[in-house]
């Protein structure tokens, strides 16, 4: 038996290499994003606040949380679902339920959005996409699209301070005060938005719990 262990620890240490490179595997569509399934627990990633201070979401995962992934301050259709989000804030915060809601826009974005409004939810920087690589729902950015967003003066580059031209499919996770995924939605059509009774329909059910 003691010359099959080197083996086993080969196809191991195989096997453990392939999942991680997997994981960090970015497709170059929305359409072939795997995000993390309801059971899930929440990373261990560290984002920037709207200060550049230093976020953990596994300490934000100990309270029952709504993630919100969203393509950034430049993009309308983003606009418009943080705007839905806040007419219900309150009554999530009433039910014990925060929002954070989380782009590739860099701490500095971040802080000049909040000069025209001041939501009572947490917005914070994923410039690198670690977050959104972690949560399944990352993809790459065809150099077309890039340009073609830039010239309607949306530059990503500039937005996130990185060249890495990865966005996120727009997603949403609820997850209860275990840190686990209760409830998540994650379209690739960018201009399809949770709608906000269905939100709070997951918040009740998981509440009932």
């Amino acid at each position: 038996m003691k010359y099959l262990t080197p083996f086993f620890l080969t196809i191991c240490l195989f096997f453990s290499c392939t999942v991680d490179n997997s994981q960090n595997r970015v497709p170059n569509s929305a359409n072939d994003v795997s995000p993390l399934l309801i059971g899930s627990s929440v990373p261990d990633i560290a984002l920037s606040d709207p200060e550049n201070r230093s976020v953990n979401l596994n300490e934000i995962s100990s309270q029952q949380t709504l993630y919100v992934f969203y393509r950034g301050g430049w993009c309308p259709f983003c606009s418009a679902e943080l705007s839905d989000l806040y007419e219900i804030e309150n009554e999530l915060q009433s039910k014990g339920v925060e929002i954070v809601a989380i782009s590739p826009d860099t701490p500095e974005y971040l802080k000049n959005s909040l000069e025209d409004t001041e939501p009572g939810y947490t917005l914070l920087s994923d410039s690198s996409m670690e977050a959104a690589k972690a949560f399944g729902v990352a993809f790459r950015v065809d150099e077309e699209t890039v340009q073609s967003l830039k010239e309607g003066g949306m530059d990503i580059e500039e937005r996130s301070g990185q060249t890495h031209h990865i966005l996120p499919v727009p997603a949403a996770f609820l997850t209860n005060s275990e840190g686990k995924i209760v409830f998540q939605y994650v379209n690739p059509d960018y201009r399809q938005r949770v709608d906000k009774s269905v939100i709070m329909a997951a918040v009740n059910s998981m509440l009932e719990e």
